[in-house]
């Protein structure tokens, strides 16, 4: 098993700050839309460099996207961002109707994803977005797992036309995966190669499935990891060879088990390649206030839980 160091840990939402300071200077066409979160989405760069392409909507998120969907009309590369709870549920009707339903060339970027936004509590803490998003015709869905891949994947979303939902996150993570990656829209990362259980991470889980493999490693078991981060469209290849030859799988997912990457893999194998299957995720819950860390505890979402589901997978293959 290939074993993942780290030497720093920062936040998601910072690799989409940093990204979007290079694409101010790259992509002339890419302006920023934000609704009274600058600092929280790490706009300052690109507002010192590019004043004239940043639109303040202040708390309006349902005009933002008003705005964006426009400003796109006119060959515009908008990245409309906000808090993630705001940029889904709140302005679900809007994207429906103004980006997706007309394929618009809009990317909604979205920060504070999740448990792990912490002590603001269960009003803040979205546990069903990625539902809402890959319900949606036309919509890509990205989840990347840290600084480096979170820039990479604001990068390349510029160059791909139609509507895009980014998730990432405020904690600090550890920051495991290449600099100089290359994201590709769709294309699952495969994190380390095994035979005995396929374990399917996105986002900040992909971490936890990493030490939970190496836990599993010293029980005897081999962990196929495999980090998807693009929720929609999904890797199917990836999956459907990693489970012929594992027999079993586990999904991990900072997210409600209703409607999120368990089920777009389970509703893929179901009709392809049935095996068994054990979710890590959020059950039918709101979340809490607490430090990131108690929270992923106590819904289940940490290291431990993962080598727990991927033991209790197995004994049911057998």
């Amino acid at each position: 098993m290939k074993k993942y160091t780290y030497t720093e840990s920062k936040d998601t939402r910072s690799g989409f700050g940093d990204a979007m300071t290079e694409l101010g200077q790259s992509h002339p066409n890419v302006v920023a839309l934000c609704a009274d979160l600058v600092g929280s989405l790490k706009l300052d760069n690109f507002i010192k460099n590019h004043p004239e392409r940043f639109f303040q909507t202040g708390i309006a998120e349902a005009n933002m996207i008003g705005i964006a969907a426009g400003l796109s009309i006119t060959g515009k590369v908008p990245y409309a961002t906000t808090f993630a709870n705001f940029g889904s549920g709140r302005v679900y009707d809007q994207i429906r109707q103004s980006v997706a339903y007309s394929d618009k060339n809009v990317k909604i970027a979205v920060s504070h994803a999740g448990l792990t936004l912490g002590e603001d509590g269960a009003t803040h803490q979205i546990l069903e977005d990625l539902a809402m998003m890959r319900s949606m015709p036309n919509m890509v869905v990205i989840n990347p797992c840290d600084y480096n891949q979170t820039k990479a994947a604001t990068k390349a979303i510029a160059d791909y036309h139609g509507p895009v939902y980014l998730r990432f996150g405020r904690p600090v993570v550890p920051v495991f995966t290449p600099a100089d990656q290359k994201f590709e829209i769709g294309k699952a990362w495969m994190v380390n190669e095994g035979k005995d259980v396929t374990i399917i991470a996105t986002g900040h889980l992909v971490w936890e499935a990493i030490q939970a493999g190496e836990k599993l490693e010293e029980l005897g078991i081999s962990a196929e990891i495999i980090n998807i981060h693009t929720i929609k469209p999904l890797d199917t290849a990836a999956i459907l060879k990693s489970v012929k030859k594992t027999g079993c799988v586990v999904t991990c997912e900072e997210h409600q088990a209703n409607g999120g990457l368990g089920d777009a893999v389970a509703q893929f194998l179901t009709t392809e390649y049935l095996v068994p299957q054990e979710y890590i995720a959020v059950k039918d819950s709101f979340g809490e206030s607490g430090t990131p860390d108690q929270l992923m505890a106590k819904y289940g979402l940490k290291a431990d839980n993962i080598v727990a589901a991927a033991q209790k997978v197995i004994s049911r293959k057998k």
